[in-house]
């Protein structure tokens, strides 16, 4: 009997002891929101006036503030983090810079973010004042940025917060091109995710975390190579691929989480129209032995809560008259997916390239070159104001003029296609230029294989020794998304130009209603 007796108790307090130990906890996350605080369209542009009504629009503020407060009520136990670039893509952050983005974050009820490289299009000390106005850490691990005076001593590279009873470590992550890609200045140093991310984890295991969720905004691929090569992540919540996971959608680039070396990867697409929900079971060592979620559609039978529906309104109102004036007329949808328009000639990389060339073409400018990544959504067909324009091109890019010769547009083009299996923004648009790539052959080691350059209305090949006047944004042709070739003070340059969307909407007014088309200026061999 006594036996029987001690063997239930031992019975009972193993099972107790699993109870206790699982630990379950709810990682809400979002990435890549670019301002959009207001309902998005299915074409991730702005949504416009009845549509929304309808039940047509995806996202914005509103809707996540109904759709968290439903989610934290399903979980006794979650956590709220973002994958990066709340910054840039609509006019709210033109006008305010981040301070919509910190009120809304705060609003939310944000855990912890990581950098994202649009953090630093207004340089360093923008995302510093951004940071002092939010009420959570904001992340990057790998970068010193010791020598900037901005963020010295002040952003982290992890942080520790508690949840539940239990510690768990938070590691931010930015893409290590960032110089590449927006204004971070020459203070920063940026170094290898893998390296920075071991690190962080090494340190934070010698204090006793055992939960660690790294907060990416690398994108999809450099997430998976950081699962593989590293040790104690238990979580990767990813960004700036906009990359879509589902277990239910035959659109989805993977599953919901992927799992690499034991280490769930989760991803949210982009623009609030999602809010990730991934339920995570840890056993008592720290190991994830569950982890299951899907992303929720934040469309219209998500209600949106009327205070916040009211203050984005109010915060709109210096914003209207600019936004709401009709440019032009578009006789179809003009594709500007960055799944197209990143891999390939596309509608609206045309349309772009085209007004670039169109405006300078009496300056004997011959070649207009435009990068993809700075092509941010697609035009609905009807009446396009000039707000859809901007959140087209939202980046305040100026057009720049040069001079190089034929092997540097060569150059050019193969660091173009170069990052093409990362679906990187670096492809090139273009105007006055035909090419053909070949994507079987290496980076940057002759995928370019065949350019014609417009003489007249014919195409000759490109001369490499003819110096040829070529037309690209001010953030390209200072070296952006690695045009390293167009950059320097020996090109003849001019960079202060108008801005770009001044002269995609002034193009529309030219040839309104505007046919979107393509033409094989582009192709694959």
């Amino acid at each position: 009997m006594m036996t029987r007796f001690l063997t239930s108790v031992a019975a009972l307090g193993l099972t107790a002891g699993v109870a206790a130990a699982d630990y379950k906890l709810t990682i809400l996350h979002t990435n890549d929101f670019h301002s959009r605080f207001e309902p998005i369209s299915k074409y991730d542009s702005g949504c416009r006036e009845g549509d929304n009504a309808e039940g047509k629009c995806f996202g914005g503020s509103a809707r996540l503030v109904t759709a968290l407060a439903d989610a934290r009520a399903r979980s006794n136990n979650s956590i709220l983090v973002d994958g990066g670039d709340q910054f840039q893509g609509s006019l709210y952050y033109t006008y305010y810079k981040g301070k919509v983005a910190a009120e809304m974050m705060n609003k939310l009820g944000y855990d912890g973010m990581t950098v994202g490289n649009h953090e630093f299009d207004d340089g360093p000390e923008v995302l510093r004042g951004f940071m002092d106005s939010v009420q959570f850490p904001v992340l990057m691990s790998n970068a010193d940025v010791s020598g900037e005076p901005a963020l010295a001593d002040v952003l982290k590279k992890s942080t520790v917060i508690e949840r539940g009873g239990e510690k768990i470590g938070l590691i931010g992550l930015t893409p290590e091109d960032t110089p590449d890609l927006a204004s971070p200045g020459k203070n920063i140093t940026f170094t290898n995710p893998v390296d920075a991310v071991q690190g962080e984890v090494d340190r934070l295991t010698a204090e006793g975390v055992n939960k660690i969720i790294v907060l990416s905004h690398s994108g999809y691929a450099v997430d998976q190579r950081v699962a593989a090569g590293t040790t104690g992540v238990d979580v990767i919540v990813g960004g700036h691929s906009n990359t879509y996971l589902s277990n239910t959608s035959d659109k989805a680039a993977g599953p919901y989480p992927t799992t690499v070396n034991d280490v769930a990867i989760v991803q949210a697409y982009a623009y609030g129209k999602f809010l990730g929900e991934l339920n995570v079971t840890f056993d008592d060592a720290g190991n994830v032995i569950e982890a299951v979620g899907e992303p929720l559609i934040m469309d219209g039978t998500v209600t949106e809560d009327e205070g916040t529906v009211a203050r984005i309104a109010e915060l709109a109102k210096p914003l209207d008259e600019i936004r709401n004036k009709v440019v032009a007329e578009s006789a179809e949808a003009v594709d500007g997916d960055r799944n197209n328009c990143r891999v390939q000639e596309c509608q609206m990389g045309n349309l772009v390239a085209d007004a670039m060339l169109d405006r300078v073409k009496d300056q004997g400018v011959s070649i207009a070159i435009a990068n993809s990544g700075g092509i941010r959504a697609s035009l609905e067909p009807g009446e396009v104001t000039m707000g859809e324009v901007l959140t087209v091109l939202p980046f305040q890019n100026t057009l720049s003029t040069f001079e190089i010769t034929g092997e540097e547009v060569i150059a050019a083009l193969e660091n173009g296609v170069s990052q093409v299996e990362e679906i990187k923004g670096r492809f090139p648009q273009v105007a006055g230029l035909k090419f053909t790539w070949d994507p079987t052959v290496a980076p940057n080691e002759g995928r370019i294989q065949d350019v014609m350059v417009g003489e007249g209305d014919s195409f000759a090949p490109i001369d490499p020794a003819k110096t040829y006047v070529v037309v690209t944004n001010n953030y390209v042709r200072n070296g952006g998304d690695g045009y390293k070739v167009f950059a320097g003070d020996d090109k003849n340059a001019y960079d202060f130009g108008p801005d770009l969307a001044d002269v995609m909407a002034e193009y529309l007014v030219e040839n309104s209603p505007y046919k979107p088309y393509t033409d094989g200026r582009i192709s694959q061999k």
